[in-house]
């Protein structure tokens, strides 16, 4: 692995918010390095920073102090229009509620990023079954996300994740809302996806989900207490 070519890395990244006079800090002096083929669980209880740490390597927030650098890029200090693009290029999402369009079909969910992508809108179709196949709802393509159980969802949403081809993928509490014998479906689907070289990172606070990845860093008062 100290081979592959790192995706995200961090140098002593903090942040830093201000009530009145006192500094809280979220983060302090973190340190990551997600490498290509990587799947990294990052745990720790509520208030730890686990969802700071993964909004900074996500470049959906930007740190007080310290750097970020995606595939050997420093974008610790770009305006948040260039980090949009870069995150509609290079990263895609997978969230606890799914975030999809009830009323529009499997295929419908999936295209959405694609129309903030310069990829052609008469391929759109195309990449959107492609990533449906990949998480096996194949036979889904036309049934609207309100038809769909939680599991299928969150596969729409894996696949939406997927569609446009990003070098990392985020999962923040994938399994939050599922019950147990469709955790252990999606947990399954993440295993096979990294296996198939898509590197992850997925944030929670089960252990259990946490033990399905590679490696895992666990967050304490905004500090990295183990792994790394």
């Amino acid at each position: 692995m100290q081979n592959k070519a790192s995706i995200i890395k961090t140098n002593n990244v903090s942040k830093i918010y201000t009530l009145g006079k006192e500094k809280i800090y979220a983060l302090s002096e973190v340190n990551v390095d997600i490498v290509q083929g990587d799947f990294l669980a990052i745990v720790g209880k509520s208030g730890s920073g686990k969802s700071t740490l993964m909004h900074i390597l996500s470049l959906l927030d930007t740190p007080t102090l310290g750097e970020v650098f995606l595939n050997g890029e420093d974008v610790s200090n770009l305006s948040e229009r260039q980090l949009s693009k870069i995150r509609n290029r290079e990263i895609g999402f997978v969230f606890q509620s799914f975030n999809l369009l009830p009323r529009a079909t499997s295929v419908e969910n999936v295209t959405l990023p694609l129309q903030y992508s310069n990829i052609p809108r008469n391929e759109w179709r195309e990449k959107a079954v492609k990533a449906l196949e990949l998480v096996g709802l194949e036979n889904r393509l036309s049934n609207k996300s309100n038809e769909l159980s939680g599991g299928q969802r969150q596969r729409v949403a894996i696949a939406r994740a997927l569609v446009t081809n990003p070098s990392i993928i985020f999962a923040d509490e994938p399994t939050g809302n599922l019950d147990t014998k469709t955790s252990n479906e999606i947990e399954k689907l993440f295993t096979r996806l990294n296996e198939q070289g898509i590197t992850i990172v997925m944030v929670t606070h089960d252990e259990d989900l946490a033990k399905i990845s590679k490696r895992k860093i666990v967050l304490g008062d905004g500090k990295i207490i183990n792994g790394g």
